[in-house]
């Protein structure tokens, strides 16, 4: 797996074949697959994306804003994105992302209690904040 700059056609292409993980987490955020496709876009535009690519393939999408001392993302993937060896990927790129951001405190959220997806983030370094808006709030301290 690499990561490059997304382009709309890796958003689209992501889009495509959503997982039904992250369909249902928007919904459980309020939000549709639209808003959270335009969300990402926005950051696209901004040149806040990243596609994660396999092969040649586009199969996720994050993307990251500055909000106060913190830099929040925006996440898409497809099924395939969701395997062990994109757990170590992530856990390198994530830190990239945190320089790009200006080393600073990095804020994913999770609307569905999975306990899948809070190891995942622990493995990654994120630490669990409690819930904030009806999400769990995980950081990942400055390195």
């Amino acid at each position: 797996m690499r990561a490059r700059t997304a382009t709309i056609g890796d958003l689209e292409v992501v889009f495509h074949d959503l997982s039904k993980r992250m369909s249902d987490e928007y919904a459980a955020a309020g939000k549709d697959a639209k808003s959270a496709y335009d969300n990402l876009m926005m950051n696209l535009k901004e040149g806040r994306a990243h596609a994660l690519v396999e092969g040649d393939r586009p199969v996720a999408i994050i993307a990251w804003h500055e909000h106060s001392d913190a830099a929040e993302t925006l996440f898409a993937a497809q099924d395939e994105f969701f395997a062990a060896p994109t757990v170590r990927f992530c856990k390198r790129h994530i830190r990239r992302i945190q320089q790009l951001a200006g080393n600073v405190p990095i804020h994913s959220r999770g609307w569905l209690d999975r306990p899948e997806v809070a190891r995942w983030f622990r493995i990654i370094g994120y630490v669990e904040r409690g819930r904030q808006h009806g999400a769990l709030l995980f950081e990942l301290p400055p390195a």
